[in-house]
């Protein structure tokens, strides 16, 4: 396995990009998308990169616009400009000699929210799986709220014109993974993410998990279902 460090340029910025490749190339990749104020520096982004590559999948965690270590401004990020961003890198990545232009997308909370609208666009799909991803962001208002802090008015003007105000109806290959004590999205999106997908689809509820799958246990749960989901809609096709 090696371990590469990129930057992606977007609309006049750069994004920061680790990409975790398995010793066979070329190789199927998952892009991993970090929540509203998280970064792909996180312990459970890092965890993916250590344990996607182990299974013969490419793992690309990166940093939306004004997180982490990439350009821009976070008080300027939208869903749409997050949106962008993601297609940015699925591009960037479609031209590496080492992956095989296979992708899947795993996104947590708004990384979720925002890998579902990519993966509505692309002719033919993607794989996805979501942690603990809202169905709506409908009623979401501005407050002080730490998973909100920095979030600038240009986010609430663009769900008050009703962009992506909702998750997009009919993406297939959906894995839902939801904590039934999420304090941050309430457990009833996952099953109504899991209603507005398309087959093959599938619910899995992680009973005592909390929003950040902070207990190790729920965490491991989350990665292995994940890697299976990937496994099979990534490496069968990819190796027969």
């Amino acid at each position: 396995m090696r371990e590469e460090v990129h930057r992606v340029p977007v609309e006049g910025v750069k994004l920061a990009l680790v990409l975790h490749l398995p010793e066979r190339s070329p190789a199927a990749c998952v892009v991993a998308c970090h929540g509203l104020g998280a970064s792909k520096d996180s312990e459970k982004y890092l965890l993916l990169g250590r344990e996607f590559p182990k299974t013969g999948l490419a793992l690309a965690r990166f940093d939306f616009r004004g997180c982490g270590e990439s350009d821009g401004s976070f008080a300027d990020s939208t869903v749409a400009s997050r949106v962008r961003d993601l297609e940015a890198v699925l591009h960037f990545l479609g031209e590496h000699p080492a992956l095989d232009r296979r992708f899947g997308l795993l996104g947590s909370s708004m990384g979720g929210y925002v890998a579902l609208f990519v993966a509505a666009k692309r002719p033919g799909g993607l794989p996805v799986v979501t942690w603990n991803c809202p169905a709506t962001l409908r009623g979401l208002e501005p407050t002080t709220s730490a998973d909100l802090s920095g979030v600038g008015p240009v986010f609430f003007e663009e769900l008050c014109a009703g962009q992506h105000a909702d998750a997009p109806l009919g993406v297939r290959c959906v894995l839902v993974i939801q904590a039934d004590r999420d304090e941050v999205v309430p457990p009833g999106h996952g099953r109504l993410l899991f209603e507005r997908a398309a087959v093959p689809r599938e619910l899995v509820m992680l009973s005592g998990a909390d929003h950040r799958l902070t207990d190790v246990s729920h965490r491991m749960e989350a990665l292995a279902r994940s890697l299976r989901w990937f496994e099979r809609f990534l490496l069968d096709t990819a190796h027969g």
